[in-house]
């Protein structure tokens, strides 16, 4: 049999993580992550991390692998995953990539290209402005400069944003237009299927795992994260939120309607960036009938 990925991906909420441990359970194999936060060992419940439980069950890589003191990049996640794959197929023929992080997929997939360098002084004035105007500038300028890198769902993420607008500012190029050289040759195959969820069902399941995290103590986690705020790693949904109630920013409530809405946002560029790879076959995560058989797609 030829060594095959069974690439899982989908929206935030889709049940990724337990369709994902359960095709890891029939095929006996293991797990790796492709998700930008649950690398952090320092996140757990903000990040939908899998249970202590689950993460004894199946072996993972990527997940409790970093710090978020380190930086971790779609250029990182592709080696380490290309050498956790190695290691998986020496004993399995299978294994299960699961996540929702489009452009970690995209480097593993495919490779990514070296992006030119960028001019020193748009550099130095977008950081300027950021400090000035915040996020939502930044956002605003990536919607209207960038809207191809505005569709990848990393909204959150300021050291990301800025990195997109300036090689925009400094090529007239989308960065991610410098991802359309030929693809690498992997020597595996790689199946992709999609969870898809009607709209009502996927908002229901967002708002029912934000209060959850709150029941679990996502309020005292971010709390601990506290001296960390500037962290890049930090500035991602569940947790700007909540370090905005902790300054006395907004009320507790705003702050998990917020984590709810910005939830249902980023999960609508996540279904924007994987509905353009035409390679993915979209299941409903409760056919197990159709999941266990994908190998045979």
């Amino acid at each position: 049999m030829d060594k095959t990925v069974l690439l899982l991906v989908g929206p935030t909420a889709s049940g990724k993580t337990e369709v994902a441990l359960r095709l890891a359970q029939y095929f006996q194999t293991s797990i790796v992550s492709a998700d930008s936060r649950q690398c952090f060992k320092e996140l757990n419940i903000g990040v939908a991390k899998p249970s202590v439980e689950e993460l004894r069950s199946i072996p993972h890589y990527f997940i409790n692998s970093h710090s978020i003191n380190q930086e971790v990049n779609a250029a990182l996640f592709e080696k380490f995953a290309l050498q956790a794959s190695k290691e998986i197929f020496k004993d399995h023929d299978i294994l299960v990539m699961v996540g929702g992080t489009g452009l970690y997929i995209k480097a593993f997939c495919e490779g990514l290209d070296d992006i030119p360098p960028v001019d020193e002084s748009i550099r130095s004035i977008i950081q300027l402005k950021y400090k000035e105007n915040g996020l939502e500038w930044l956002q605003e300028e990536i919607k209207i400069k960038d809207p191809e890198f505005f569709s990848t769902g990393e909204m959150m993420n300021p050291q990301r944003l800025m990195r997109a607008l300036e090689v925009v500012l400094s090529t007239d190029r989308s960065i991610l237009s410098f991802q359309n050289r030929p693809k690498e040759i992997r020597h595996f195959r790689i199946i992709k299927t999609g969870l898809q969820l009607s709209r009502d069902e996927l908002y229901r399941n967002i708002n029912i795992r934000t209060d959850k995290m709150i029941e679990l103590g996502l309020l005292e986690e971010v709390k601990q994260l506290l001296p960390s705020i500037h962290l890049n790693a930090l500035q991602t949904v569940g947790y700007s939120e909540i370090f905005s109630y902790l300054n006395a920013e907004i009320s507790l409530e705003e702050a998990v309607e917020l984590i709810k809405k910005n939830t249902r946002h980023y999960a609508k560029r996540q279904l924007t960036w994987f509905r353009k790879d035409k390679d993915i076959q979209w299941i409903n995560p409760g056919d197990w009938e159709q999941l266990k058989n994908i190998t045979q797609s």
